[in-house]
């Protein structure tokens, strides 16, 4: 499910950068997606 978030995510904010369309929004997005991978990964070792 995150993964497919994640590269939902990048195709779009790559979009966003080669069309100028909603860039910032999308950018803002993926890292909000990337920090919450990486703090379920952190949260996932520990258990």
């Amino acid at each position: 499910m995150i993964w497919t978030f994640l590269i939902i995510l990048f195709v779009l904010w790559l979009l966003g950068f080669s069309l100028h369309i909603l860039g910032d929004f999308i950018h803002i997005l993926l890292v909000i997606a990337v920090v919450v991978f990486v703090f379920r990964m952190i949260r996932g070792a520990k258990k």
